[in-house]
């Protein structure tokens, strides 16, 4: 009887052990990352206007610091890389409906996207700073003294941006723009008083345009992780990813790209 009983017990553990098998061959097969191998291509969505990250040069080529990256992942799988760009605010719903394999388009980590994506590790760590008008100098020293109904406040709308001026400012006016560059250049032209956004993209704007008309409270006053973004269920896809960042962290590739990006401006001569 107990010989009868083990060899039960012996039949049950591998049925259990072949049906979980099955799964994990099942789960990997229907992978992110299975689709891309087979259809060669890695599409990537963006949204073009973000500098350094994703931009367009004067010949209508997506260039950036991001864009390099996801270049040599694609490199490293061995698939073409294919940018898809549009607005930010369509970016997470594109991928939900498989548009795009991965969002690659500056995006922040927080609670609420991470309720409906996936992200890798995070590709570098930015924070919410300020650029001010000129004429307010001496009179705003911090983010908070901006939390005020005589001041009016931009950033790009669906942005962290948008959500930090909303959140930490709440008593000042506030107007969203479908770009970082149409909301930076009301606060140049006199017509907002500040503008929220990454430290990055308020840099490289400080330093090209603000002399004179601007100036900067560059100390971020948010944590904001930039990651990648893939749908929900895919161990497999997001193992891959965060192995590639780990190794391109560690072999010098990514410490190129970002002193080329961020140390730099000569890009900027290519620029639309």
């Amino acid at each position: 009887m107990k010989k009868v009983c083990l060899l039960f017990t012996l039949i049950l553990t591998l049925g259990f052990a072949l049906s979980a098998h099955a799964s994990d061959i099942d789960l990997a097969q229907k992978s992110t990352l299975n689709s891309i191998m087979k259809r060669g291509e890695l599409r990537c969505g963006i949204d073009s206007g973000y500098l350094p990250f994703e931009m367009t040069d004067k010949n209508g080529r997506f260039i950036g610091f991001e864009i390099d990256i996801a270049r040599e992942m694609a490199k490293a799988m061995g698939v073409k890389f294919v940018p898809v760009n549009m607005a930010f605010d369509g970016i997470i719903p594109a991928l939900l409906t498989d548009k795009i394999d991965i969002i690659t388009a500056g995006m922040t980590v927080n609670s609420k996207r991470n309720l409906q994506i996936n992200f890798a590790d995070p590709l570098i760590v930015v924070g919410q700073t300020v650029i001010v008008n000129k004429k307010l100098e001496g009179k705003i020293k911090s983010y908070k003294d901006l939390n005020s109904p005589e001041y009016t406040l931009v950033s790009k709308l669906g942005t962290t941006g948008e959500q930090a001026a909303k959140r930490l400012l709440p008593k000042a006016n506030y107007k969203s723009f479908e770009t970082e560059t149409d909301a930076a250049l009301e606060v140049l032209n006199g017509k907002a008083s500040a503008m929220v956004y990454d430290l990055p993209f308020n840099s490289i704007f400080m330093a090209e345009q603000g002399k004179g008309k601007l100036f900067f409270i560059n100390k971020p006053f948010t944590y904001e992780p930039i990651a990648w973004g893939i749908c929900k269920g895919d161990p497999d896809f997001l193992n891959f990813l965060n192995n590639f960042l780990r190794q391109i962290k560690n072999d010098g590739r990514y410490d190129k790209l970002y002193n080329k990006w961020f140390k730099s401006t000569t890009w900027r001569k290519n620029m639309q």
